[in-house]
């Protein structure tokens, strides 16, 4: 950019040079450029991720180079450089006591810590820009769903960064006091932290609300027209969930429900008790909506719990290996459809927030293919890859079509399982392939980069899983595992992933008339704030697959 302004001006001096007319306009022409090419770069970010629009996010989606690369390969990029940044290393203690209790014993699985690593490079690096991109992920939520969860009189730095001291003070104490520091050892204790951290925005937004009394429905009299339209000028009730007076406050209840009946001129108990149960549609939707963060923060929770349940259970013949897999995806499939019908994508259902359910199919979507990922490194023979890709991809380019079939949606509509119209549910399911189309390719690039750059660089001690050395498994487990075999067949099965995608958005478009590319293109484009969101997300979940794997012992 700065190039290409600077060609601009050297051509309008040689104009200015050769033609007199043009030695007016020209150093206001200059001055615009410069002001332009200063604020390019900040108009680019505010434009696509601080507050998108739609005429930047377009120009940047209709790429497909662009558009893959920032939904893609930026978040996986992102994830990579933070894993790979160097921790500072000491050597584990020497006592000479193999017996010692608090000396780390070797595990299958995830394996053992080989190193002790400096506590507060972890806090305040590592862990720090983890809890940061957890914070960024739920507001671009609270984003889609149109509500600041801060309060005003604060305001989004001063909250963000209370709460980012709060997450970070809070572990210091564990870690000073001898007899709680074997907690910070555990990477179950900081994600259950991380929970709690990334719950205290649900938790304020609730306050704010409360405080602001959106829980007991109108604070305003309506008129006598606008009660025409409500169901109280029609059966007598109150037009509205008001207080009594302040300045009365002091009166008893008796004499004030006294007055009260005297005003109405005949009593009307009915309505009290609609006053105290009766909640505005905006107040259930944000408990809808809290439901479906709170069952997508467990997804993460139970996959930690489901992979550690594995992991302690190695080694695994094929058909052990397909029974946890297709365990775990039917298991993310139905959180997925609970959290899906929670939040609608219809006006009126629930939440009723089509982008919302976009960004929380992506989010379980990249959870499971996360876990799936992370067992490649434990996966023993070709055999076991090539298994597991045969019952991928013919699901994928055989059911997928026809699922999306008119005869099988009237099954979906006859059971009760399905309420759209044929055009939505078709479009639901195009929305997914493309949906998919991103979670394989972020996981497998995450997967494939941080096996070499952790294998490789300066945190091999500190992620033995991709160790692949034999020093950190138990007995049998030593000589079965290597990079080779893992690398190899995992870009494999990522080719495998790319033909069969291929294959099925060619029978989308033959069979249906519909480009699966277009239709996710055109969903960027008409909600920007899909795109931040979108990449938030991603980071967020692939971060979560390295946060679960690194092997904590502190100096």
């Amino acid at each position: 950019m700065a190039d290409l302004i600077e060609f601009l001006k050297s051509l309008i001096l040689t104009t200015v040079q050769i033609d007199k007319k043009y030695r007016e306009t020209a150093p206001e022409i200059i001055s615009q450029l410069s002001a332009f090419a200063e604020s390019s770069d900040e108009r680019w970010v505010i434009d696509l991720w601080v507050e998108p629009r739609q005429s930047a996010v377009k120009k940047v989606v209709d790429r497909w180079w662009s558009r893959y690369g920032l939904l893609v390969f930026m978040p996986a990029t992102l994830a990579i450089v933070w894993c790979a940044i160097p921790f500072p290393q000491y050597p584990l203690p020497d006592d000479g006591d193999q017996d010692n209790p608090s000396k780390p014993h070797k595990r299958p699985g995830y394996g053992s810590a080989n190193v002790e690593v400096n506590f507060w490079f972890f806090l305040f690096v590592y862990y720090g820009f983890y809890n940061a991109t957890a914070l960024v992920w739920i507001t671009k939520v609270f984003n889609l769903y149109n509500l600041n969860w801060w309060p005003k009189m604060l305001g989004f730095p001063v909250t963000v960064s209370l709460i980012a001291i709060v997450s970070l003070g809070v572990p210091v104490p564990l870690y000073l006091i001898p007899e709680t520091r074997f907690l910070t050892n555990h990477n179950t204790s900081w994600i259950s932290w991380t929970f709690c951290v990334m719950a205290m925005p649900v938790a304020i937004a609730f306050l704010i609300l409360m405080t602001n009394e959106r829980h007991i429905g109108l604070r305003h009299s309506l008129s006598e027209t606008q009660r025409i339209f409500t169901t109280s000028w029609w059966t007598g009730e109150p037009d509205t969930l008001s207080r009594p007076d302040r300045r009365r406050r002091n009166v008893p209840g008796d004499l004030w429900e006294h007055d009260v009946l005297q005003s109405h001129g005949r009593p009307r108990p009915q309505g009290v008790a609609m006053r105290r149960r009766w909640l505005p549609a905006s107040f259930i939707r944000f408990l809808w909506f809290c439901v479906a963060l709170f069952i997508g923060l467990m997804a993460y929770v139970l996959g930690e719990a489901y992979a550690e349940l594995y992991l302690q259970t190695l080694p695994h013949n094929s058909l052990e290996t397909v029974v946890y897999v297709y365990g775990w995806i039917i298991t993310v499939h139905l959180l997925d459809a609970l959290t899906g019908w929670v939040l609608g994508i219809r006006e009126g259902e629930r939440v009723g927030s089509y982008p919302l359910s976009w960004v929380f199919k992506l989010y379980f979507m990249l959870t499971y293919q996360t876990y799936v990922r992370s067992l490649y490194a434990r996966l023993r023979t070709p055999t076991q890859f090539i298994v597991l890709q045969i019952l991928s991809s013919t699901s994928l380019v055989i059911l997928t079509p026809l699922m999306m079939t008119e005869t099988f949606h009237k099954i979906m509509c006859v059971l009760g399982l399905n309420g759209q119209t044929y055009g939505s549910y078709q479009k639901l399911q195009t929305r997914n392939v493309f949906i998919r189309f991103l979670a394989e390719n972020a996981s497998m690039a995450t997967f494939l980069g941080s096996v070499l750059v952790l294998h490789y660089g300066a945190n091999k001690e500190v992620y033995p899983y991709f160790a692949f050395d034999g020093n950190n498994l138990d007995g049998d487990l030593s000589d079965q595992y290597n990079l080779n075999l893992t690398v190899y067949f995992s870009a494999i099965t990522w080719v495998c992933e790319l033909v069969a995608s291929v294959a099925v958005r060619g029978l989308i478009r033959v069979c249906f008339k519909v480009d699966v590319g277009l239709e996710g293109k055109l969903d960027l484009a008409v909600w920007p704030e899909l795109l931040p969101t979108c990449v938030a997300v991603m980071l967020h979940v692939l971060q979560n697959m390295m946060f679960s794997i690194v092997r904590l012992q502190f100096h």
